[in-house]
């Protein structure tokens, strides 16, 4: 059996996006409003990039196939 789910989570991708850039800046060399500037563009770049997958920064939809056990992402 083949069936859709929508799951939405209005902070979910945002979080998860900060904290995964925020990981990646290096501790030193750069000052907050860098760091602040930095993370903001490397979030839109981030948001541009999932656009595939992820409406409006907060929704996906993701198809299960209870036959083959296997679970994909939709695209929009």
């Amino acid at each position: 059996m083949k069936f859709k789910i929508t799951l939405k989570d209005p902070d979910g991708f945002y979080d998860a996006i900060t904290d995964a850039i925020e990981d990646s800046l290096p501790e030193t060399g750069i000052n907050e409003d860098e760091r602040e500037l930095l993370t903001e563009s490397r979030r839109d770049e981030t948001n541009d990039a999932i656009s595939k997958w992820v409406q409006y920064n907060e929704y996906i939809t993701v198809e299960i196939d209870t036959d083959s056990m296997t679970a994909t992402v939709c695209e929009l």
